[in-house]
């Protein structure tokens, strides 16, 4: 077998076997390249996360909507506003007690920034409201910072 770095090799032979590596340009031109792509690539992926948001939000509500309609027609009215949607889970204990009273939902969801639906009885924008103040937590809003709620 012959040896693949003979001593008495001619120098420009060496040379390229040592020149097998990246130079720093070939890498730099990498990197830029990389950056560009994540430069686009990156905002569209964080706008489909707030849009999922905001669907999963709206699932909820109607989720909500329609477990509160449940107990509607089991009890002949909606829960009040001070029993509010804990109403689904567990059997009120203020306020007009429900006669036909049953769980409505095994547990009561968060919005998908973490922070508890609201419950409006009587409504502002229908007979009874559900809904997220959005992103923001706060009234009102545009965009992902919009309130999602029963009336859309």
């Amino acid at each position: 077998m012959q040896n693949p770095f003979p001593l008495n090799q001619p120098r420009a032979a060496a040379q390229t076997v040592a020149q097998r590596g990246f130079t720093l340009i070939e890498l730099m031109v990498v990197l830029v390249i990389i950056g560009m792509l994540a430069a686009l690539i990156v905002p569209n992926v964080l706008e489909r996360a707030d849009e999922a948001r905001v669907t999963a939000a709206r699932t909820d509500v109607n989720n909500l909507m329609q477990a509160v309609k449940l107990y509607r027609l089991d009890n002949q009215r909606y829960p009040s506003a001070e029993q509010g949607l804990q109403s689904l889970v567990a059997k009120p204990t203020v306020g007009n007690i429900p006669p036909n009273w049953k769980p409505y939902l095994e547990k009561l969801p968060n919005d998908p920034w973490g922070k508890a639906y609201q419950y409006v009885n009587p409504g502002v924008k229908g007979e009874i409201d559900v809904f997220s103040f959005g992103a923001d937590g706060l009234a009102g809003g545009a965009g992902k910072d919009a309130d999602i709620g029963s009336w859309q």
